[in-house]
This record gives structure tokens, sequence and C-alpha cells, in this order.
């Protein structure tokens, strides 16, 4: 039972000042800077909210069905499908795509019937998962053997969404649950370190955020700012052609990589997130609203098999 400072509401537990997702257990403290977050969000929300009923009020729409959980609109993919006016559907049957939806890094399979079925097969998010799947279509390794390796190197826990990784000099013995990578040189010419979140959906990339931090807290939000590009203006065609062949290979038809540019120029993707929340708190407020619509014009095709996805297989099918 729920002790007198815990209490649950919704996908979140309140716990002696800090809010937890009961899904993953990851936690923020109730602070200033959370809910100044919250505030922001909540603003893109209504304004996200307000467009999608004008826009599709009376019209047909097309159905999509998330499976096992709904997402809450803080997910991008949520604030997407309301900017996109899809129905949201509880059965395959009237669905025009099933979507699997888990907020877990690992999740075991699951099934629907519905002819088009969207990330049932990014099932694995793990960070040594990723960094063998980054090898295999990259051609050059991310992951590093703590107990040979010399040098720094970054530590991190395998799950998704801790933002606890930090530097450590090898060789040292590895330990149980944790992530070891190379680490990659992003700082720029003005001391930040530099991250281009890279939202692909069909397997392509799509938008980029190109989001700074300070460098001694790379891994720690906030950003200190952010910006939107296209996807040719921050990568060559040979890039962004890996980058969907590492898509095909997560199974992931929507997602939010993580990719570092180091100082030798290759790119890295460090991280994938099927469940990524949003806009990026950083961004313009008109940039937020030109991400969402964005986004939710490629979901809409997506959702409808439409060009260039008309011919991808999806989910299980892949």
């Amino acid at each position: 039972m729920p002790g007198p400072r815990e209490w649950t509401v919704g996908d979140f537990t309140l716990r002696d000042g800090r809010i937890v997702l009961r899904k993953t257990g990851n936690s923020a403290a109730i602070d200033r800077r959370l809910i100044a977050e919250v505030a922001t969000w909540l603003a893109c929300h209504l304004a996200v909210r307000l467009f999608g009923t004008l826009r599709h009020a009376g019209r047909r729409r097309a159905a999509i069905r998330f499976l096992p959980d709904r997402p809450h609109p803080r997910y991008m993919v949520r604030a997407a499908a309301i900017w996109a006016g899809l129905r949201l559907v509880e059965d395959d049957a009237t669905a025009d795509a099933a979507f699997f939806f888990e907020d877990a890094t690992v999740s075991p399979p699951a099934h629907s019937d519905c002819p088009r079925r969207l990330n049932f097969a990014c099932t694995d998010i793990s960070k040594s998962h990723v960094a063998a799947v980054f090898e295999a279509t990259f051609g050059y390794p991310l992951a590093v053997d703590p107990a040979t390796w010399r040098g720094p190197a970054v530590e991190k826990a395998e799950a998704n969404g801790t933002h606890d990784g930090r530097i450590v000099e090898c060789p040292r013995p590895p330990q149980p649950g944790r992530a070891y990578q190379r680490l990659i040189d992003t700082i720029d010419t003005d001391g930040h370190a530099i991250d281009l979140r890279t939202h692909c959906i069909g397997g392509m990339p799509v938008i980029v955020w190109i989001k700074r931090r300070a460098a001694d807290a790379r891994f720690l939000p906030p950003n200190l700012s952010a910006e939107s590009r296209s996807p040719e203006e921050v990568f060559s065609p040979d890039e962004r052609a890996a980058i969907a062949r590492f898509c095909a290979a997560m199974g992931a038809d929507w997602c939010g990589l993580d990719i570092l540019r180091d100082r030798d120029g290759r790119i890295y993707v460090v991280d994938v997130n099927k469940t990524d929340a949003g806009p990026i708190t950083a961004l313009p407020f008109a940039q937020k609203l030109r991400a969402v619509a964005l986004l939710a014009r490629h979901l809409t095709a997506l959702v409808a098999g439409d060009a260039p996805y008309s011919g991808r297989k999806s989910g299980t099918d892949r």
C-alpha cells in the first residue's frame, strides 16, 4: 500500500518530493525547473490540441491503435497524432495501423492482426544492443571492453532514459547492468557539447534538433539551447542512408536517435528512443509547432502507407 508520502496519478507516482514514471522507474525532483518545463509543455500541448480540433472537425480521420499502452500527450507520437487528427481506437478491426508502444528498454513481442504494424519489431533498445546494431550497420564500433580499453570511456546504464552517463578511465572491471562506449568528442568552439537528436519516421530521418549543453553536464538535462534543421543540412547522403539501414535493423518505424558527431567527422548513434517525449523544451515555441506539424504529416503518411512508405514492410513482417 502507498505510504503517507506517496500518491499515484495516472502514469506517475509522487514520492518524497520526486515524480516517478511508474513504467520505467525514472524520476525527477519536483523543483522550479521541472515546474517551468511542465508549464512550457502545457502551452505547446494546448496549441496542438486546439489546432487538431479546429482543422479536423467534421472530417473523416484515419484510425490508429496503440498497444499495449496508450501514450500520454507528453510523448511525441501522441502530439503528432493529435495534430494530424488521428482517431485512437482499441481494436484491430477499426484501425488503419497498429503502433507498438511500451515505454520500456526491453519489451516482450506483441501481437496484432492489423495489416499495418509499426514498431512491433523494435523490442530492445538497451545500450549494448544499440551499439551492436550500430557497428553492424555503420562498420565501425561504438562499444568498448572496459577491461582492455585504455583511456577514457563513457559508462552508462543499459536502461533507457536514465541520464546517468559518466566518463571513466579504463581499463577497469565492467559493472553489471552498465554499458561502456568510446568517448565521442562533440565539444564545439564555444565549449558546448552538441547532440544531434534525429527523428526518424518510416526508417528515414525527417528532422534534426541540434541540442547544446554545458560540456561538464553533457549527460544531463536541461539543454542550454536547441534549434531545428533538416537532415540534408546536417548529414551527408551516405550518412542518411546509413541511418536508414540502422533504423531498419532496429525494427524502428518511429524513433528519436541521439547521434553524436566526433571531432574526426564520423557520426555515432548512441541511443534509440522509441517512446520519445517532446517537443524539446529548449526549442523556440514556433519551432515546436512546426516540428509537431512535420511529424504529423509523416505519421499520417506512415499510417496510410502512402509514398515513400508504401513499399516498406512493417513490424514483424520486416
